[in-house]
């Protein structure tokens, strides 16, 4: 895992709301490096994005979950964004919007230039469930670099968390493909997950 370092970290906290694009065509043309969150509906992953912003409301759950289909991007310094994919993880909803959506994000995976890696949430009592494998596999293909939060951590145990870790470890293997802990309610794994995009979306060092 990357190394956090003062010289080159981003400043999270300052991330603020850029702009929600209905469609790729859409989204910004500026974007230098992004990072784009995904997960099924319940996930965390607006709590997730709050926690590494250290904002309680930067992300904000729709009231209509699933209907929302837009690119949301939030900045973190000049041409560098967050990207919150809402819709995408959503199950429950018609088979043609789910596959409409599943085509916009394959479309997005293969066509944006300046897409760093994908950030993949998964409550860790319920895993690499099938939404989950379809986005590890285009992953996979894209070779796009995919990180995994294993969410609501404090749900589990020590060792059973520890033991979903090293399976779902296992069930990835890939160079590309990064695993870990994570919970919105205790904050573990924040630095982890800095580190990581950090790792991705910090500028060369002069």
């Amino acid at each position: 895992m990357p190394d956090a370092t003062p010289s080159r970290g981003l400043d999270y906290q300052q991330a603020s709301y850029h702009i929600s694009a209905p469609t790729l065509d859409l989204c910004p043309a500026d974007s230098v490096a992004e990072v784009a969150f995904v997960g099924r509906s319940n996930a965390g992953k607006s709590s997730a994005i709050n926690v590494l912003t250290n904002q309680n409301k930067l992300a904000r759950t729709s009231k209509t979950p699933g209907r929302t289909q837009l690119f949301n991007y939030f900045t973190l310094t000049q041409g560098r964004y967050l990207v919150d994919l809402p819709g995408f993880g959503y199950a429950k909803v018609p088979p043609e919007m789910k596959r409409k959506w599943q085509q916009a994000l394959e479309r997005y995976l293969q066509e944006r230039q300046a897409l760093q890696g994908i950030v993949l949430l998964m409550d860790i009592r319920h895993p690499l469930k099938e939404l989950d494998e379809v986005i590890v596999s285009w992953c996979r293909k894209a070779e796009m670099p995919l990180h995994v939060l294993l969410t609501k951590a404090d749900k589990l145990n020590f060792g059973a968390a520890k033991n979903t870790l090293l399976q779902v470890s296992k069930r990835l293997q890939s160079p590309l493909f990064s695993v870990q802990l994570f919970s919105a309610l205790s904050g573990q794994g924040a630095d982890e997950l800095r580190a990581r995009l950090d790792g991705w979306l910090s500028p060369p060092a002069d």
